[in-house]
């Protein structure tokens, strides 16, 4: 009986000592004690062109730093995708907002000139929200030229283009909308890439629940939900993206975020088999890779001239983990961001060839602007 009684206390006892553990799946983040290789990597192996970034005040930042943190990372060139040459509309907390775009991109142009040491491409922006005005598709047509020649290497679209903006009706706006067929034609015949991203990551369009894989960020970060009550299905708004891939084949088109399909290889290789205008960048896709090498080495092996080094945000510790990714074969180490993937990374490991194509070669093809000398030959 005595004997009973102990074993009881010390079941009680372990159990209060447990639920005083307790804690949510947000909290819970065990550290693996599976022991293995770690190739912990703050340089790239070869000079890198990062298409996909964003630098949110460079008519008043100081490029001299930035190159002084590009130079650490090895980070030859830097395009910045916010521009706002035609006016960026940007969506936040439910609300639009707009800056002074043509005046913003000229002061970004006249820093750059002075202080970007040819180091830095700027992107220009286009102002949607303003599609009913009498006149609106050859203003934009005239405007997009202008920054062009002020300097603009290339155009950046933004996910509120099929997701939030709408017309005088209130009604959505087509990413495909045969309003903007000029101006993609435009940047065909100015020979300038359009870096679109379109959508979110297909999960965002689906319900919250116990089978949503992302359900973590959507917990974390509501305002990534884009349920059915208030937008179109990710289906729809990306086979519009893919429309206008097919309709404008004499324009270059950037997919960002490879194209959202990162979770799903084939469908992107038949993408780019079927669009051959088309290139990607795997800017916060990178978890999605990590955990398919095997087949995901395969792609970029095939996919090497058409894939480019992207990160989106601008933080210096973090890539690390996308040179980690490309260049070691790593087992089983965390991802960038837990809310990105409840499951661990395994490297490529990518032959120096296709490195040094993602890394700069691809890019060089799309701007010439960019100094040759500043790569390996």
């Amino acid at each position: 009986m005595l004997r009973k009684y102990v074993i009881v206390c010390c079941l009680l006892c372990a159990s209060a000592a447990f639920a005083q553990e307790r804690m949510d799946f947000e909290t819970y983040n065990p550290k693996s004690t599976l022991v293995v290789k770690e190739h912990l990597i703050k340089r790239a192996k070869y000079p890198f062109i990062d298409v996909h970034n964003h630098q949110w005040d460079m008519p008043n930042q100081d490029l001299k730093a930035l190159l002084k943190d590009m130079d650490g990372l090895n980070m030859a060139a830097m395009v910045n995708l916010s521009g706002r040459g035609g006016t960026e509309i940007s969506y936040h907390g439910g609300s639009l907002f707009t800056v002074n775009g043509p005046e913003y991109f000229d002061r970004t142009m006249d820093n750059v000139r002075k202080n970007g040491d040819g180091r830095i491409l700027v992107f220009t922006n286009i102002d949607f929200t303003t599609i009913d005005e009498p006149n609106w598709t050859q203003n934009t047509v005239d405007q997009l030229e202008k920054d062009v020649k002020n300097g603009a290497s290339g155009l950046k679209v933004y996910k509120e283009l099929g997701l939030e903006i709408k017309d005088k009706n209130g009604k959505r706006v087509h990413v495909d909308d045969p309003r903007l067929d000029p101006i993609w034609e435009k940047c065909g015949e100015l020979h300038i890439p359009v870096l679109i991203h379109t959508g979110e990551p297909a999960p965002f369009f689906d319900k919250p629940d116990a089978n949503n894989e992302r359900w973590l960020e959507l917990k974390l970060h509501p305002s990534r939900a884009r349920p059915s009550s208030r937008y179109p299905s990710w289906k729809q708004v990306m086979s519009e993206q893919h429309n206008i891939f097919a309709r404008h084949r004499h324009t270059i088109f950037i997919a960002a975020h490879f194209g959202w399909l990162a979770n799903n290889l084939e469908a992107l290789r038949k993408m780019l088999d079927t669009l051959p205008n088309v290139y990607t960048e795997f800017a916060a896709i990178m978890e999605e890779i990590g955990r398919e090498p095997r087949t995901a080495r395969a792609f970029f092996i095939k996919y090497q001239d058409r894939i480019m080094f992207g990160k989106d945000t601008w933080s210096v510790p973090e890539y690390g983990f996308y040179f980690r990714m490309l260049e070691t074969e790593d087992e089983y180490f965390p991802p960038l961001r837990k809310y990105h993937a409840f499951w661990n990374m395994y490297g490529l490991g990518l032959p120096d060839d296709v490195l040094k194509k993602i890394y700069y070669k691809n890019a060089l093809t799309l701007f010439p602007r960019i100094d040759k000398s500043l790569f390996p030959q």
